[in-house]
């Protein structure tokens, strides 16, 4: 396995140029735990790091520490030391949502992703609100998205194919593809996006079938799943922890843990291209600062009215854009606690530099 079959490029080449000549290795991540990380050399060997002192403390927020997907330049340590990740290289594109919770941050899903795969069901799954949310981040990721419609052996053809249809009127640029990940039906249209050196991630709510689809691809039971449940057709399996998976044909896989909440990490450009139909309408609004919800004469509220945009969109249209606003909000908020704390920090600092000034001074006997 080379370099190149991991995603190995000349973009990387060239970043990776200033650490070549202290001696480093370059290596891409395939597992973060609690404690360290696991990556792939060239030629497949898989070792275990730590994270240097200076990347921690040099990383402004948690998305720049090293995340699954990321190239590292790796300081080899031998069979008595540890293999220390000494830096991170920029990344060619990145896929992430806003951290759950009233949190700010941003929390990077998979790093130097080429496609990322939704996995839903035309069942309890479906939602075309979170499909939105869904492409807004990729959109924002540089990635191509690709939809799988899975467990199609639960639901008529004609309920699958009409959910599909309505998938796509969403994202005109999706692939999508109807999957039964059990038998392995529509998967060699998944595979059709993967190949050599291209990483794909896999995400989706807990319980549609993505850790299934994955042990499909493998070819063996990569992960343990168990059988579905009568109930809420949801696998027993769920996925804990983030991983980067070799595929046997060629290409990678970033499988993740289900997704409780995909809230906004984006801006208000992705936003606009996500919504383009929405955004037409708003050209034609009489006044420039109209907020669109009862302002007088807002043309999305007419075509709401005439029945020419979807309620269901509108509304889901105004939630992202107060979601964006907030977590702008949030983060200028943060940055001025963090700025006030640096200020504070460098009063404290240059006290306490007198004082060791005046305390040497009073030692010598000098005023």
């Amino acid at each position: 396995m080379t370099l190149q079959d991991l995603g190995w490029s000349e973009y990387f080449e060239n970043a990776f140029a200033a650490y070549l000549a202290k001696g480093w290795t370059p290596a891409r991540l395939i597992r973060e735990t609690t404690i360290n990380f696991s990556a792939l050399l060239d030629g497949g060997e898989e070792i275990d790091l730590v994270l240097s002192g200076k990347v921690w403390h040099d990383a402004e927020t948690d998305a720049q520490l090293p995340a699954v997907g990321d190239w590292v330049a790796v300081e080899l340590g031998g069979d008595v030391q540890d293999h220390v990740i000494r830096a991170v290289l920029p990344r060619r594109s990145s896929f992430s949502r806003k951290m759950p919770g009233n949190s700010s941050e941003e929390q990077v899903i998979g790093a130097n992703v080429d496609v990322v795969a939704v996995v839903t069901d035309a069942g309890s799954d479906f939602n075309l609100r979170r499909m939105e949310r869904y492409f807004a981040l990729v959109g924002r990721s540089k990635a191509r998205p690709v939809v799988l419609l899975n467990k199609s052996d639960l639901f008529p053809k004609k309920h699958n194919k009409q959910a599909a249809a309505e998938i796509a009127a969403l994202c005109p640029e999706a692939a999508i593809h109807i999957t039964n990940a059990l038998d392995g039906e529509g998967l060699d249209a998944l595979l059709s996006h993967l190949g050599p050196g291209i990483t794909m991630c896999v995400v989706g709510s807990s319980g549609v079938g993505k850790s299934t689809l994955i042990n499909q691809l493998c070819g063996d039971d990569w992960q343990w799943t168990g059988e579905v449940n009568e109930v809420t057709g949801k696998g027993r399996h769920t996925t804990t922890t983030r991983e980067l998976v070799i595929l046997p044909g060629g290409g990678m896989l970033i499988d993740n843990p289900g997704m409780r909440e995909i809230q906004m990490w984006t801006d208000e450009h992705v936003l606009r291209e996500s919504f383009a139909d929405i955004e037409a309408l708003a050209v034609e609004c009489k006044f420039r600062d109209c907020r669109h919800q009862r302002d007088a004469g807002c043309a999305i509220c007419g075509a709401v009215e005439a029945g020419l945009l979807a309620t269901e969109r509108y509304e889901s249209f105004l939630r992202l854009d107060d979601e964006i606003a907030a977590l702008k909000r949030r983060a200028k908020k943060r940055q001025m606690a963090v700025e006030r704390w640096a200020k504070r920090n460098n009063r404290v600092k240059a006290r306490n530099l007198n004082d060791r000034i005046q305390l040497e001074n009073d030692e010598r006997g000098h005023p």
